[in-house]
């Protein structure tokens, strides 16, 4: 308990924040110095880097993702080589800053989901919410010597919440202006926006899961031309939109869901590419990713439109994620929000790439400052309170 009595005191700490996202495209690992806490928070990057996972693990974890093909042994032994993976990473990042790993006060770790279950469901007497993001943290804490913070979205579902989204307290605190309201939107697997009123406290912020973000354009991208993902937007410029598939992805009952909402890949993962795939026909490649990224952009603007506007209209939108580098996405987005100025969030200072890792080094420094970073109305929860497991 000495030792976490100390890092309470300590200010400014060194930070390391991991994120490795549904995409599974690997790991973003970026170290901080940070200053402060809640709405005093101040920090500085250091370095970040992204380290790709070993051959084959994409297709693996995603295998082991989906209800039909996972396997228990698979996600137990995942469980425990993801901290081998983190620790690595985090030796590597800390070799190219110059610092070692000694000096390094703290950890925190989303984790990797392999299935989140927002939507009440009844067993053996007990109504139940689930989430599950592995990547063992105790492990990771031995691996490194490093207090570890992670498992961050349970205690929000323990109260009520779905567990997501986590981004909109990070928000709050670093984005939040008197002078402007600000929409923040993150694009990775699934895009999740922010709106954040002028003069704004943590009671005004809304957020929630708007849909798909690269999911469904990076499965098609695999199946279709056996790429990752669509560089710059570059095929999806060369079709043309497809108003019958545009039609039948609009017509998906999540948009019109009213917030609290979370999706992910249990919604717009494999079974409903499998199912775009078998409803294309004839229609020419590029067309289909062109559709695709379509409805991105058009689920952020419905949701803007159906349930932010009216409470607050934005001035700017900042842009963060895979999804940022997207330059037809972007372009999309700007005729969608038409007056409002849609730009990289790099506009800021920020890097598009770390800023879901930044997020969760901050919700450790929350965390182990005692408060709580949940934003109820956000998630639904019945209050706010103290995120994640500490691990010594």
């Amino acid at each position: 308990m000495k030792k976490l009595e100390e890092l309470f005191k300590k200010d400014p700490k060194l930070i390391i924040g991991l994120m490795s996202g549904t995409s599974v495209d690997g790991i973003d690992v970026v170290l901080l110095k940070v200053h402060g806490n809640g709405r005093n928070t101040k920090f500085e990057q250091i370095e970040f880097d992204t380290y790709p996972f070993p051959e084959g693990m994409k297709e693996f974890v995603l295998k082991n993702s989906i209800k039909d093909t996972s396997n228990v042994e698979d996600i137990c032994r995942l469980h425990m080589l993801y901290p081998k993976l983190y620790a690595e990473a985090i030796f590597k990042l800390c070799k190219k800053a110059g610092v070692d790993i000694s000096q390094i006060d703290l950890i925190g770790n989303h984790g990797q989901t392999i299935h989140h279950l927002p939507k009440p469901y009844e067993m053996f007497g007990h109504t139940v919410t689930s989430t599950l993001q592995i990547g063992d943290n105790s492990a990771l804490a031995k691996l490194t010597g490093v207090v570890t913070v992670g498992n961050f979205r349970t205690a929000d579902m323990a109260v009520g919440g779905q567990g997501a989204p986590l981004v909109p307290y990070f928000d709050y605190i670093i984005f939040s202006s008197d002078k402007n309201s600000r929409g923040l939107l993150n694009i990775g697997g699934i895009s999740n926006m922010t709106v954040l009123p002028k003069n704004c406290t943590v009671k005004d912020v809304l957020a929630f899961d708007c849909g798909p973000g690269n999911m469904i354009i990076d499965g098609l991208m695999k199946k279709l031309f056996s790429l990752n993902f669509d560089k710059d937007g570059e095929i999806a410029s060369k079709g043309k939109l497809n108003n019958n598939l545009f039609e039948f992805l609009k017509g998906h009952e999540y948009y019109y869901i009213k917030p609290p909402k979370s999706t992910g890949r249990e919604i717009f993962g494999e079974k409903y590419i499998d199912r775009i795939l078998q409803l294309i026909g004839d229609i020419p490649k590029e067309d289909i990713i062109r559709t695709v990224t379509e409805i991105t952009a058009w689920s952020v603007f419905f949701s803007y439109d159906n349930f932010m506007k009216s409470e607050t209209e934005i001035d700017e939108l900042l842009v963060s994620g895979g999804g940022a580098h997207n330059k037809f996405l972007m372009e999309l987005l700007q005729k969608y929000f038409g007056k409002t100025k849609v730009m990289k969030i790099e506009e800021y200072g920020y890097s598009s790439d770390a800023k879901e890792a930044i997020c969760f080094a901050i919700l450790a420094n929350e965390t182990i400052s005692g408060n709580p970073s949940n934003v109820p109305r956000t998630t639904g929860a019945k209050e706010a309170v103290i995120l994640g497991d500490i691990c010594i």
